[in-house]
């Protein structure tokens, strides 16, 4: 079942390997605007493509360049304001998420939504998808809450793009940073609000039979995934009129299990446990040990600011592989089954399979960005992740099979094994006039990386 084809994976791996014989890319760090618009002014000769990074969250090559200029953000870390009169915030675009929650809690606020892989930028989550378990559909991407941003073009110049313009900057939200590097954003926040949290867990058939349910609901779900015991651990989020107090502990416990010690453990256990069927075993008694504890026993109640302060200091630092493709949440119910025979018949045929559990979230309709995947209609959005790196790249050549047999949408910077066709017919008219406005903006193409040129050229 495994495909040997490299050829599926797209027209980059060949790029890659000729580009890998060439000198390796500059890399800069400006620490202050000044800094960053020399860099970028065409007079200063930088050398193209320019890529912009923040953390380096993405799981391809679309925020690094092989050649060229790659600048990393995060010497452009401060928290500029923040209003807790007209509940905004301005920030660098090199702010940790994790450090602005901190931050905003002090002023008893958070952000309008619940956004995992909180150790990205702030750049980085406007620049491309970031979501999380929120609760209906306000705010479901990270980018949705920018009232303005500050970016500098191809050409040098400085630019700001705000909601009275709000077809240019639905545009410059998830743009990937094509249009212009952003250096400063001014986001919408809110006072902390608790939800509760609560927990279940139910067989892979009985999680479909409700899933149509969950994601019609006015609330926000996050699912652990795992096909080898057909379980499924949900965590519901509600809204409730007395939802109790809460504390941030028990939410950096959970992500603590989760992010840093199963990781670390399955790493672990590949090196001392050789008999393959047994380190499985014990990776998923673990995961469910996990699962069942922190959250059945002491997750019960929450804010956004609770729980999302468990990353502060964090920059980058992958623990894991991931990938994660997105499903509409009309045909999830199907797609959770087949995604359980999918992983079995995968692991009899090639004895590989991911040892920590598939986790999604259910991603409410959202168009405040133009290439938002979730532009159309409600989407599941599915991460497969994975400690181990031999047998990885086969996987996920077969999970992008997989995930377009069944109707998903990529994710261009958390997607492994793209196809440019599917990336192009996924996203149609809408990535048609994103293709002209970048040639508008970037006549030169000193923003675009071969990775991307195969879809944004």
């Amino acid at each position: 079942m495994y495909a040997t084809n490299l050829a599926r994976t797209g027209q980059y791996r060949v790029k890659r390997i000729v580009e890998a014989k060439r000198t390796g890319p500059v890399t800069e760090t400006p620490t202050d605007l000044d800094q960053l618009r020399r860099i970028i002014d065409p007079a200063t000769r930088t050398p193209a493509p320019i890529r912009v990074q923040g953390s380096g969250s993405a799981c391809n090559y679309c925020n690094t360049t092989e050649t060229g200029t790659t600048i990393r953000m995060t010497g452009l870390d401060r928290i500029v304001h923040v209003d807790p009169v007209n509940h905004t915030t301005t920030v660098q675009a090199g702010v940790l998420l994790g450090d602005l929650v901190n931050e905003l809690a002090e002023h008893g606020l958070e952000l309008a939504g619940s956004y995992d892989l909180a150790g990205r930028t702030v750049g980085g989550a406007v620049a491309a998808p970031c979501f999380g378990p929120t609760i209906g559909n306000g705010g479901t991407y990270f980018a949705s809450n920018v009232i303005s941003m500050k970016l500098i073009r191809a050409d040098g110049q400085v630019m700001k793009v705000d909601s009275s313009q709000a077809n240019l900057l639905g545009a410059f939200r998830s743009s990937f940073g094509l249009l212009g590097i952003i250096h400063e954003v001014t986001l919408r926040v809110r006072p902390i609000r608790t939800f509760t949290a609560s927990h279940r867990r139910v067989t892979i058939d009985r999680f479909a039979s409700i899933i149509d349910a969950l994601a019609n609901a006015n609330i926000g779900f996050k699912f652990y995934l795992m096909p080898w015991r057909d379980r499924v651990y949900l965590d519901v989020r509600r809204y409730e009129a007395d939802p109790g107090s809460t504390s941030a502990t028990s939410w950096k416990l959970k992500d603590w299990g989760e992010s840093t010690v199963l990781p670390n453990v399955f790493k672990s256990l590949s090196r001392v446990v050789p008999v393959q069927s047994l380190r499985y075993r014990l990776a998923d008694s673990l995961s469910e040990a996990t699962q069942g504890l922190v959250n059945s026993r002491y997750v019960t109640t929450g804010s956004n600011a609770a729980s999302q302060t468990n990353v502060k200091g964090k920059r980058g630092g992958r623990r894991c592989f991931y990938s994660t493709w997105c499903f509409p949440a009309t045909d999830f119910s199907v797609v959770a089954r087949t995604y359980r025979d999918f992983c079995e018949a995968g692991y009899a045929a090639s004895g590989y399979r991911c040892d920590l559990p598939a986790v999604g979230y259910r991603l409410g309709k959202d168009s405040a960005a133009l290439l938002s995947p979730s532009f159309d209609e409600p989407m599941i959005a599915l991460t497969s992740a994975s400690t181990q790196q031999a047998g990885w790249e086969d996987f996920v050549i077969d999970l992008a099979e997989f995930a377009e047999r069944w109707g998903g949408t990529p994710l261009v910077s958390q997607s492994r094994s793209l196809r440019a066709e599917h990336v192009i017919q996924s996203y149609s008219r809408r990535l048609d006039f994103f293709r002209r406005l970048r040639r508008k903006v970037d006549a030169d193409n000193r923003f675009l990386s071969p990775f991307l040129a195969q879809f944004m050229q």
